[in-house]
């Protein structure tokens, strides 16, 4: 037994079947707006640009593994792409492509773009005219560039409305209508605190244009997140760049000033470090020369007064030693100096230069140890002559570095190029792309159609299965599958009352009329127990089928030589008499009341003599009491012994009390049950609503069964024949 938490596989795919056209028309739908909207849609094109970023590491002489070392995490990339959208160059693009002023025609609503670009592609350079004499909007060709704008700051980021005149004149106007100022195309013109200037303005008199100041700030952030940079491999120093856009002029320009800019300033940037390093180098100069001077003269000095001026061959060996390290931390010193200006010592790059520091230190502190095993006089001769040839490569490597970086300062060029310059493939928009639009609607479509179906049925808790009724106590006399023939006569009731409009008597074969004998057959066993032949047809709520099952039974019992009377019991709404034909007036309504006599409202149906009728009426204002006249129940027994069956439809149960009185002199009780309608609940609480009544139900017909792919229907008679009905 599958639990009421468990999904049935089974019975979902049979739900899918049985609205696989519901769903096929609304995936249909999608698909069709999809192709709609692939033809119509804006194209938006991209425009693309590479660019090369070459790794850069602080230059220190004589530090090779340290150069390596600090290249291999250099994180310059990365910066690089976040410097390309910076503030500083998007905003220089804004300011020089005048971004900050925006227009664009007027166009109708959906279609208005569609139609103004497939003009402009059939005739460049001209103006479409005017359809149906709606020249307040573009319909292609229309042309308005904006030279200057400048407006309070009360009107910036509000739209503005430009109303094309004759001759290129035009007049402005504030989103509510107000006369900002008038002007002239190629000519200056200033009012209210607004300044503009056209330069040019293609259009037919009377299109409108939007036009918005927008401020500086808001273009800028909008175009530093339109456009894209991103890494084409890790730490490959190759950027790809994109910004996508409607025009793709606009786009290709845009891209291509962002790439000149920062190339521009980046080169700048390089020249201003090499000025400062240049600039440190020039102020250190004075000072080794001084060191140097000194150095020499007191070398002199003391050769003089020691009268040696050699050194033995072990001491030349130390001295070179060591004035290679002293050189290099000499050197290392000048780069410490100048890092402090632009690192702070937890950089990573200045601890690497204090370990290297460090290393030479401990070098130089162990060849002084063997400089002290040596005599004083050439352990003096030695400290002198070192500090001579320190100062003197110093000063000298000072001079080569402040001619290089003079030459770099005039000459510098970054570690930014552009690779690919911007460019816009005009003939394959990014957008729509045809394929993928449609292909995405469709599953859209299905999506939403499944969702539909699901929802519907999760909320449709109707009755479709007569095992649900049985269940509540309620024997099912028959089942009535639905029928299209019976639709059709529904339709053509609804226009005529002059004919009888019967299933029975139309479509003998219907699967639906042979439903209907099955509960004449039902009906013949169960009046054997009953305490008389009137018949009561009801339902729980409208619209579930009474009147006609109780049309065609009527029909039926009929044909079967029994003298059968059909009365229409709803005095509020009844519509048998447009299944039986005839009008309304004149029936039961009269009868109770006196104004009419029981000859006069039973009307022959047709040329049987067996069906009689009688209609509901003129509509009183209270029909429950009527029912509850002596005249109704006088009435009843004098027609019970008149014929051999009395069906007597009823209005719904749970609306009207009408059903209850009639139940009260019925012998039988059936209630209709509509597939897919009725709830259970509602079911029950109609069979309940009579037992308080003391009235008893017989048991119920389930009317409109639709054939399921999983669930009940088991209406395939063999051997009828479908094509008859």
């Amino acid at each position: 037994m599958q639990r009421d938490n468990e999904i049935d596989l089974s019975e979902m795919l049979g739900t899918l079947r049985d609205n696989k056209w519901l769903i096929g028309r609304i995936v249909g739908f999608f698909v069709i707006l999809g192709i709609i909207y692939a033809l119509v849609a804006t194209p938006i094109y991209q425009a693309t640009s590479t660019a090369q970023v070459d790794q850069k590491v602080p230059e220190l002489p004589g530090l090779t593994a340290l150069t390596q070392t600090l290249g291999t995490e250099s994180p310059e990339t990365t910066t690089q792409a976040a410097l390309i959208t910076s503030r500083m160059v998007v905003g220089g693009v804004v300011d020089k492509l005048k971004l900050t002023t925006s227009s664009s025609a007027e166009r109708i609503p959906l279609f208005g773009n569609f139609i103004a670009r497939l003009y402009a592609s059939r005739h460049p350079g001209q103006v479409a005219a005017p359809w149906f004499g709606m020249n307040g909007y573009d319909w292609g060709g229309s042309k308005l560039d904006i030279f200057q704008l400048s407006v309070p700051e009360s009107l910036q980021d509000q739209p503005l409305t430009l109303v094309a005149g004759e001759n290129g004149e035009y007049v402005l106007q504030d989103k509510d209508g107000n006369l900002l100022l008038t002007g002239k195309a190629g000519q200056g013109a200033g009012n209210q605190g607004v300044t503009m200037q056209v330069k040019t303005l293609q259009a037919n008199p009377g299109t409108h244009f939007r036009v918005v100041s927008h401020s500086r700030l808001t273009v800028t952030n909008r175009l530093r997140k339109a456009i894209k940079v991103t890494e084409q491999g890790k730490d490959s120093g190759i950027l790809d760049m994109t910004y996508d856009n409607a025009d793709p002029v606009l786009a290709g320009n845009i891209l291509r000033e962002v790439g000149e800019l920062y190339v521009r300033q980046d080169v700048d940037r390089n020249s201003a470090q090499a000025a400062n390093s240049l600039e440190f180098v020039r102020e250190q100069l004075p000072k080794v020369r001084s060191q140097l001077e000194q150095a020499t003269a007191a070398l002199n000095a003391y050769q003089l007064k020691a009268r040696s001026v050699d050194i033995s061959m072990q001491t030349q060996s130390l001295l070179d030693q060591e004035v290679s390290i002293q050189g290099s931390i000499q050197q290392l010193r000048l780069q410490q100096a100048d890092m402090q200006r632009q690192y702070t010592p937890a950089h990573p790059a200045y601890k690497a230069l204090m370990q290297q520091i460090g290393q030479l230190e401990a070098k130089k502190a162990s060849i002084d140890k063997q400089v002290g095993t040596l005599p004083n006089t050439q352990q003096e001769l030695l400290k002198l002559t070192r500090d001579v040839q320190v100062s003197n490569d110093t000063y000298t490597g000072l001079l080569n570095q402040a001619q290089q970086l003079d030459i770099a300062r005039a000459g510098t060029v970054g570690n930014v190029r552009i690779v690919d310059s911007s460019a816009v493939d005009v003939t394959q928009p990014i957008w729509p792309r045809k394929s993928i639009v449609v292909l995405s609607s469709t599953f859209l479509g299905g999506f939403v159609a499944l969702l539909f179906v699901f929802i519907r049925q999760a909320l449709n808790r109707g009755i479709e299965d007569p095992a649900v009724i049985e269940n509540l106590g309620l024997p099912v006399y028959a089942s009535i599958p639905v029928s299209l023939r019976e639709q059709a006569l529904h339709d053509k009731r609804g226009r005529t009352y002059d004919k009888q409009r019967l299933l029975v008597m139309d479509a003998p074969a219907d699967m639906a009329t042979e439903a209907l004998r099955s509960l004449r057959t039902s009906l013949h066993f169960a009046r054997l127990e009953a305490k008389n032949n009137v018949l009561m047809i009801t339902g729980s709520s409208p619209d579930v089928g009474k009147t006609f099952v109780s049309a065609n039974l009527a029909t039926l019992v009929a044909q079967g030589n029994q003298r059968v009377l059909l009365i229409d019991g709803d005095m509020r709404m009844g519509t048998l008499h447009r299944v039986m034909g005839g009008h309304a007036e004149g029936g039961l309504s009269e009868l109770i009341s006196g104004q009419a006599d029981l000859e006069t409202t039973v009307r022959q149906i047709g040329t049987s003599q067996n069906l009689y009728f009688i209609g509901r009426g003129k509509i009183p204002p209270n029909p429950s009491e009527l029912l509850m006249n002596s005249r109704f129940s006088a009435m009843l027994e004098h027609v019970k012994k008149m014929f051999d069956l009395v069906i007597i439809d009823t209005p719904p149960i749970l609306a009207v009390t009408d059903a209850a009185i009639i139940g009260h002199h019925a012998g039988t009780a059936l209630m209709v049950v509509r597939f897919g309608l009725n709830q259970a609940r509602e079911v029950a609480l109609a069979r309940q609503r009579f037992e308080q009544n003391n009235i008893h139900l017989r048991g119920a017909i389930f009317n409109a069964v639709e054939k399921r792919s999983s669930g009940y229907y088991s209406y395939a008679y063999y051997g009828v024949d479908k094509a008859a009905g």
